[in-house]
């Protein structure tokens, strides 16, 4: 058996001193219903070492033996598929377990189908249990959540939620309670979950590196004598261990016990109403986390720290308006609406201040704020307390002056540049890589992979059973096999799985012209709105994405093929414009990505969007940048790749050079004011070719 790093050894997760991550972790283990545990982190940060090593200081739990559903024996209300089981059934206790979801696993091993072996040589119907019924009264954990399939980080949340699994399918029809502590870990560098997915995760936690020199080294200390002699490294935990599991029993047998008060449940509404969080499970999540550090600090009713350690979890990542919109709270906000008073005693029921106080203190409407960020919102006032004003710090909605004109202009040597603002975001036209892909599962082009439309069958091992296609082969055979029953017999020769349509993510690389010719404000605030709102349509299709600017003398890869949507967004604010403009090497600089990133993953097929007035001038090159540019673009042409020109030339008097670049590129030609969905009257028009980056049409 693996020997895990102790929890209490990770640098925060001491009983005495947790730091954010070791807290939630703690606190959704004493009160489970709280949702479970994100943990957003750079990597090397001790988040999947924090996870596993959360298992071992968890309490023990009774089960019967044999039963693969692990009911509890004590609760008389629940049933398990495997029973029932009579009070002559064995009981034994067995450590929480941690299973762990892989980032592949497919939806038949997560809840479960059915046990083909049963099938074909019994032809007996029978549930194998998937892995949430194995989690069920234990941990779930999810390393690289955002690289999950968004469908089944849907069906991980659900049954999270709602503390049971009905699996209706291939004839089997079962029902089993899943309740279990769902924890996820992901580094934001590659990529984002939707806030769809994000709000459905109880408790969110932030986790870097330690800057302290003397930290570092302690970590690193810790770290190296674990690897020279594990058991030792944990024989000396073994105390720290042990009080913490003590400690964990005895909250979860106060929780239930712990009282919120109205004016303490009162006290969050105020919170969550003040960031102007969405719905109301902010509030609910947050009241639960409460009562669970109330009950981990020994106390038996509800205190205003608690309140705001539950806030600090809770609400961060449930404040996002957007998915460039970084996580986070402010804290100075948070404690001006709480105030320094302690939370006032509960009036007595019936008594003659029953009812008005609440009255005059939530009977107000405060006017609706004027922007999207906490800091701007809601004031929180009570009777108690004066109005909040809005954070200088975090205030969006004022700029200076520079940058409320969408300009900034600076120089670098002697050719003038310019930092222009993008106008406001769109939902923007669905472009699509043609024919059809292979790759990981997105939403973008079609593809066939294992979810999606059942559009026949095939004999790979790989994909799900199709049932019907499996009968079907073997019933053909029947004459020719020794008839042994009545029933059809099955060989491995006659299994058939699904084939699949559905849609895939894509690499869309974007190749940008910030030349002089593009730093006239209105147009780079058009180009860079245009970019802007494709980067939001490939974070919610779970694209990859690359970023290319070509100015001056050459091109520059501003960022490498990442998941990571706001590295891009970030990257494009800062893209000046001036100087001028080497088609040519944009081109070629793209065609060395392309390349590059398509001998890394085959499968992740490319759209490459060229942003452009399809002007062409260098220094280097003088009158032959313009011919090199059409030799660079019948270079990507002979690629195969699907490309897309938006062409960023706008006025009554046009040259039309980026729809003669098109044409060289074998690429749709969309004038940036069609890239939004509303303006598009027409779809993208397909394309041919099975090069690199075509599927078979």
């Amino acid at each position: 058996m693996p020997v895990h790093y102790p929890f209490s050894a990770v640098l925060g997760c001491r009983a005495d001193d947790l730091d954010d991550m070791g807290l939630a972790l703690v606190l959704t283990t004493i009160s489970p219903e709280i949702g479970g545990v994100l943990v957003r982190g750079e990597k090397g940060t001790a988040k999947s070492t924090a996870v596993r090593g959360l298992a071992a200081v968890l309490p023990s739990i009774s089960v019967y033996a044999g039963d693969r559903f692990s009911i509890d024996p004590d609760d008389p209300s629940a049933e398990s598929p495997d029973g029932p089981f009579g009070s002559a059934a064995v009981v034994e206790s067995r450590p929480v377990r941690l299973v762990e979801l892989p980032v592949g696993a497919t939806e038949d091993r997560v809840v479960g189908s059915l046990h083909l072996e049963s099938a074909l040589s019994r032809g007996a119907v029978e549930f194998e249990p998937g892995l949430l019924a194995r989690a069920h009264r234990g941990l779930l954990y999810v390393d690289e959540v955002n690289l999950l399939h968004d469908h089944l980080v849907d069906l991980l949340l659900d049954a999270a939620a709602m503390g049971r699994v009905s699996v209706e399918r291939d004839g089997v029809s079962v029902e089993h309670a899943a309740r279990f502590v769902l924890i996820g870990t992901m580094n934001p560098e590659e990529g984002e979950l939707r806030p769809q997915l994000l709000d459905r995760f109880g408790l969110t936690v932030e986790v870097a590196a330690p800057r302290d020199p003397e930290l570092r080294a302690e970590v690193v200390r810790r770290r190296m004598a674990f690897d020279l002699d594990a058991r030792a490294f944990v024989e000396r935990y073994v105390a720290a261990e042990r009080d913490l599991t003590a400690r964990i029993s005895a909250a979860r047998a106060l929780v239930g016990k712990v009282r919120l008060t109205a004016p303490g449940l009162l006290k969050i509404a105020e919170v969550c109403a003040a960031f102007e969080v969405d719905g109301l499970r902010a509030d609910i999540v947050t009241a639960r986390t409460a009562v669970a550090h109330a009950a981990w600090a020994g106390r038996s009713e509800v205190t205003r720290e608690d309140i705001r350690r539950a806030a600090l979890l809770a609400l961060p990542h449930r404040r996002r308006r957007n998915p460039f919109d970084a996580p986070g709270l402010d804290e100075d906000l948070l404690d001006r609406i709480l105030g320094d008073e302690e939370l006032p005693p509960e009036p007595p029921e019936g008594g003659p201040s029953d009812g008005s106080d609440s009255e005059d203190s939530v009977g107000r409407d405060t006017p609706p704020p004027s922007g999207s960020d906490a800091s701007t919102s809601k004031d929180g006032t009570t009777d108690q307390q004066p109005p909040v004003e809005p954070a200088s710090d975090q205030d969006s909605s004022v700029e200076p002056a520079s940058e409320a004109s969408g300009v900034e202009t600076n120089t670098v040597g002697s050719a003038p540049e310019s930092v222009t603002a993008a106008a406001p975001a769109y939902r923007p036209r669905l472009l699509t890589v043609t024919g059809l892909g292979t790759g990981r599962t997105g939403g973008r082009s079609k593809a066939i992979g294992s979810s999606g439309r059942r559009i026949g069958a095939n004999t790979s091992v790989r994909g799900s059973l199709h049932l019907v296609e499996t009968l079907k082969a073997a019933a053909g055979k029947q004459a020719a096999r020794p008839r042994t029953s009545a029933k059809v017999e099955l060989r491995t020769e006659d299994l058939r799985t699904a084939v699949r349509e559905g849609r895939e993510a894509n690499l869309v690389l974007f190749c940008v012209d910030a030349s002089g010719s593009m730093a006239a404000r209105k147009r780079m605030a058009q180009v860079k709105a245009a970019v802007l709102s494709l980067l939001l349509d490939a974070y919610r299709r779970r694209d990859k994405v690359g970023m290319i600017t070509f100015r001056g003398e050459g091109a520059e890869l501003v960022l490498p093929p990442t998941g990571s949507v706001d590295l891009a967004a970030a990257r494009l604010d800062e893209v000046p414009a001036g100087g001028r403009t080497p088609l040519a090497e944009g081109l070629l600089e793209a065609a060395r990505v392309l390349q590059r990133e398509h001998l890394r993953d085959p499968d992740l097929r490319p759209l490459l969007v060229v942003v452009t007035d399809g002007r062409a001038n260098s220094k280097a090159h003088g009158k032959d940048a313009v011919r090199r540019s059409q030799q660079a673009a019948a270079y990507v042409a002979g690629l195969g790749v699907t490309t897309v020109v938006i062409d960023s030339e706008s006025g009554p008097m046009r040259l039309g050079l980026a729809r003669r670049l098109a044409e060289h590129l074998g690429a749709e030609h969309v004038p940036v004011a069609e890239v939004s969905a509303e303006a598009l009257t027409t779809t993208v028009h397909g394309f041919t070719g099975t090069t690199m980056g075509r599927g078979a049409a």
